[in-house]
């Protein structure tokens, strides 16, 4: 089985390559937009749009697993954010699955976001893959696009599609809010996080990847999109707790009411932080274990323990 990986040097296209290329009859290739000096093994593509030519690596692939991706920004610098995320994540996407289709390629496995489905949930009524979908940013939004764009690709092609929608995933090298979290630890500075009671799906990145390539050969995942979680929801003082724990660095937190938070938040023009830190958002996978066998591999714990070694590799601590 020959498989192509895009975003082959990319936070989970890179696991996900080094994964595959470690099983037996398997061949995985990866593709990248430029080609890092003394790299070998790797399909150099330019950018991902919807002029990308996919003919030389799609040659003689069965399956296509699509990490690529503009992703979600904070701080977004382009003067039109949704036309970007259109460009690369809409575009850019269905150019490939469509050339993919065309060179014969039997399956191709989409990560999306599960924030397709909105941005929080109340507490103890997670979102299920059937659930109805509210995309709130131009991110997500684009995500949506392309899986519908990808499921007209496969009926009119034959081509299976498998759609996977992560939470927020962590481990070594995790970026954005996941290392200021860890980097905050690290320096044992006191956070006004003790007193937050809600419930955040996550995943680790060696859990996710153990899904994606389930997904890659696995019969019942043919045309279906997948929830993916660790199966244990935190709270964000439960969070940083164990993150703490994995760290070996206590997290210092004092209690101060959610309210006390959004109002500050607010007051500094972030609301969408407070949404994140005292919002719920879980996820329920019961019909991706149902339907594929499939648990985590690994715990949280676990989880905290691989990316605090992979932040202290990276710090130098």
């Amino acid at each position: 089985m020959k498989l192509l990986v895009t975003g082959g040097n990319g936070f989970v296209g890179s696991r996900v390559l080094t994964v595959l290329q470690q099983q037996s009859g398997l061949t995985a290739t990866g593709s990248v937009r430029q080609m890092p000096s003394g790299t070998t093994g790797c399909w150099e593509t330019g950018c991902l749009n919807g002029e990308t030519d996919w003919s030389k690596a799609t040659n003689g692939v069965d399956c296509v697993v699509h990490t690529a991706a503009r992703v979600h920004v904070v701080r977004d610098s382009a003067a039109d954010p949704l036309a970007e995320f259109r460009r690369v994540n809409l575009q850019g996407t269905l150019n490939l699955a469509q050339q993919a289709a065309t060179a014969g390629v039997r399956r191709f496995v989409f990560i999306s976001t599960v924030k397709v489905h909105g941005e929080s949930t109340a507490l103890g009524k997670p979102f299920s893959a059937n659930d109805v979908l509210a995309p709130l940013d131009p991110y997500s939004i684009s995500k949506m696009k392309a899986e519908r764009g990808l499921r007209n690709i496969a009926d009119d092609t034959g081509m299976e599609v498998v759609i996977i929608r992560p939470p927020l995933v962590y481990g070594p090298g995790a970026k954005a809010n996941f290392q200021t979290m860890m980097l905050w630890l690290s320096r044992s500075i006191p956070l006004p996080l003790g007193a937050i009671h809600n419930q955040r799906s996550l995943v680790a990145l060696d859990n996710l990847v153990d899904l994606i390539v389930t997904c890659t050969h696995h019969p019942a995942a043919a045309n279906q999109t997948f929830l993916v979680s660790d199966g244990e929801d935190l709270s964000t003082t439960q969070l940083l707790r164990r993150m703490g724990q994995a760290m070996g660095k206590p997290a210092r937190l004092i209690p101060v009411a959610p309210a006390l938070l959004r109002a500050g938040a607010t007051l500094l023009g972030k609301p969408e932080l407070a949404q994140r830190l005292c919002g719920s958002l879980q996820v329920d996978m019961a019909k991706t274990q149902q339907l594929l066998g499939w648990s985590p591999p690994i715990s949280v714990d676990e989880g905290l323990r691989r990316a605090a070694k992979g932040f202290a590799r990276g710090s130098g601590v």
